[in-house]
């Protein structure tokens, strides 16, 4: 079964301005990803690490990081996101509305996956984006983390089950 993760960075991977100690009960660590600072969690990165070694897992960026995400980020926190593909708002052709939607929704087209993850901080108020995520059904698993959190270990938890395949 072919599964895609689809995963944006600033409010996700790295969110906007952290405090006090990450969801998973450790504090935020620190470093400097080449074009400025980033907070993180390491555990979130262990599991990220986990899910793209996943057999049948095809990890995606889809950030406005671009090129940038596999280039400086994941050195720097320790991903090892270096060789996934990055999606990008030229791609996303001419069409009116958010770019990340269009991205996508061409790149599910193209590659055909079996079921597919979204994971972006905006998608909780991107009304077009949620439609059509309703649309997919069963198929995709749209997860909007709290910007000021990242992935919470709860979100984690069911993208690693939902790309498990439990949910079919």
């Amino acid at each position: 079964m072919a599964r895609t993760l689809y995963i944006d960075v600033d409010g996700v991977i790295c969110p906007f301005g952290p405090d006090g100690t990450t969801g998973w009960g450790t504090a935020w660590r620190r470093a400097d990803a080449g074009l400025l600072p980033v907070a993180y969690a390491a555990e979130l990165v262990t599991g990220l690490n986990s899910i793209a070694r996943t057999e049948g897992v095809h990890c995606v960026w889809l950030t406005s990081w671009e090129e940038l995400a596999p280039q400086y980020l994941c050195q720097a926190i320790g991903l090892d996101g270096q060789d996934w593909p990055y999606l990008t708002a030229a791609g996303a052709g001419t069409g009116e509305g958010w770019w990340k939607l269009l991205a996508i929704m061409d790149h599910l087209e193209a590659t055909a996956p079996d079921a597919a993850v979204w994971i972006d901080d905006q998608l909780g108020y991107e009304a077009e984006a949620q439609s059509w995520v309703r649309l997919l059904g069963r198929r995709m698993l749209a997860v909007s983390p709290d910007p000021r959190r990242g992935i919470s270990p709860a979100e984690l938890a069911s993208v690693q089950t939902f790309l498990a395949g439990s949910l079919f």
